[in-house]
């Protein structure tokens, strides 16, 4: 049986960091994106990643960035996937293929239509969130998980992820989970309380 994994992302300090790692986090995210309340830079994110104290997958989130600065990040902070959050054209998915990293695309689900469409991304998984005309994620808003299962791809699912609906989430049987928003004090700043209840909801879940 697939154990799902997960992802805890919006990672800004060690502290949060270590606590999810402990916890049984799978991945950390950091928020590459200037203008979220959870950025960080790539120097900041590489120095919590190297005080870690065992390894741990990362993931990197980038919303319509350049290859260049996409590489610089990488240069500052070891990263094993690229997750591309913007309005990223399947072909610049393909171009990152050749650099050695994981890449998932962010798709703003509104109906199975979306789902259907994340198919042309030549990418490792992607990524469902809730659609927003004005955000590129980090809404906390949910959608209509009913329609998850219509994607050939391996599936994160995120958007309005928390200790109450998240056992639900990983029975939907999707390749991992994607939790920020749900577990935060304040953006950028996790409720480590908040955090443990999550994993403890689903641990009958993951084996």
């Amino acid at each position: 049986m697939l154990i799902v994994k997960v992802k805890i992302c919006g990672i800004t300090n060690y502290d949060d960091a270590a606590a999810a790692m402990d916890m049984g986090a799978d991945l950390l995210g950091f928020n590459f994106y200037p203008k979220s309340p959870r950025f960080v830079t790539g120097e900041k994110a590489g120095d919590i990643v190297n005080e870690l104290p065992a390894f741990i997958d990362t993931a990197g989130i980038f919303v319509n960035a350049s290859i260049d600065q996409i590489r610089e990040t990488m240069d500052l902070c070891p990263l094993n996937w690229i997750q591309l959050h913007g309005d990223e054209t399947p072909e610049f998915c393909r171009s990152l293929t050749s650099h050695n990293v994981k890449t998932m695309k962010a798709v703003r689900v509104r109906d199975q239509a979306d789902i259907e469409r994340a198919d042309i991304f030549f990418t490792d998984a992607v990524l469902l969130d809730a659609f927003h005309p004005d955000k590129y994620g980090g809404t906390g808003a949910t959608f209509d998980w009913s329609v998850v299962g219509h994607s050939t791809k391996r599936i994160f699912l995120a958007g309005g992820i928390n200790p109450d609906n998240a056992a639900a989430a990983v029975e939907l049987g999707v390749y991992g989970i994607d939790v920020c928003s749900g577990i935060e004090a304040e953006p950028g700043k996790k409720d480590h309380k908040k955090m443990k209840k999550l994993f403890d909801n689903i641990r009958h879940l993951r084996g």
